[in-house]
């Protein structure tokens, strides 16, 4: 993912057409103000949410946005889809048209969807260094037994991919029920662990990723916008 951030001269003679000396003019003549503070740099370093005014004209103005969804099956993880209702079609936000998907969930895959328009904190989301724990609630068609659990904690080799997956937590809840803990996500990477005791996936929902939880207060299809705590501490 692109970086956002750019030079404060780069910024204004894109968007208002001027040329770079009238802009160190300008920035001289306390004229710019960024996030408050008037600009004394014309090479200062800007972000996508830098509130930032010339002469009193507001620039930009964008606000950072970070939503978590209760996505229901049937809905596609997409922006845009021709055939199917998506993520962003049940969100009702002024400016959901810039948000983009924070982790993927499959077409019959329910449970907890993020989204934002800030794309540094979705990139270190994901980052397969920062080892975010996604937990998800797995019914199988077939009984459960420990060699599933030996088996998700040592890795399972991915040939298409030559992988070996990262070990992984599995909690069997009941005969054909369990919990999994994963900090990556490969491609229906659930469903190929599983298939490899040749036990069908028949429910997949994701209840956590790190320390935000889906409860039962967001009803399926809801969304709302995270706190600043939930933003920092996930």
């Amino acid at each position: 993912m692109r970086s956002n951030r750019s030079r404060l001269d780069r910024f204004i003679s894109q968007h208002q057409q001027l040329p770079r000396k009238q802009i160190r003019l300008l920035v001289a003549q306390g004229a710019v103000t960024v996030d408050g503070v008037v600009a004394r740099d014309v090479a200062m370093q800007i972000n996508q949410f830098s509130h930032i005014c010339l002469h009193d004209e507001v620039l930009q103005a964008q606000q950072p946005v970070y939503l978590m969804q209760h996505k229901p099956v049937g809905v596609v993880s997409a922006t845009v889809d021709d055939k199917h209702q998506t993520v962003l079609d049940l969100i009702d936000h002024q400016d959901k048209q810039q948000l983009h998907i924070v982790g993927r969930l499959d077409l019959n895959t329910s449970g907890l969807m993020l989204l934002t328009n800030d794309g540094q904190w979705s990139k270190r989301l994901m980052a397969p260094e920062h080892k975010v724990a996604k937990r998800y609630r797995v019914t199988l068609q077939n009984p459960l037994n420990d060699d599933y659990v030996e088996a998700f904690a040592q890795g399972m080799y991915f040939e298409y991919e030559d992988i070996v997956t990262q070990p992984a937590q599995l909690e069997i809840i009941d005969t054909t029920s369990a919990i999994v803990t994963l900090t990556e996500g490969r491609y229906h990477q659930i469903k190929r662990m599983f298939g490899r005791f040749r036990n069908p996936v028949i429910g997949l929902h994701r209840f956590a990723v790190g320390n935000l939880v889906l409860d039962d207060s967001l009803q399926v299809g809801q969304s709302r916008m995270l706190s600043a705590d939930e933003v920092s501490q996930i």
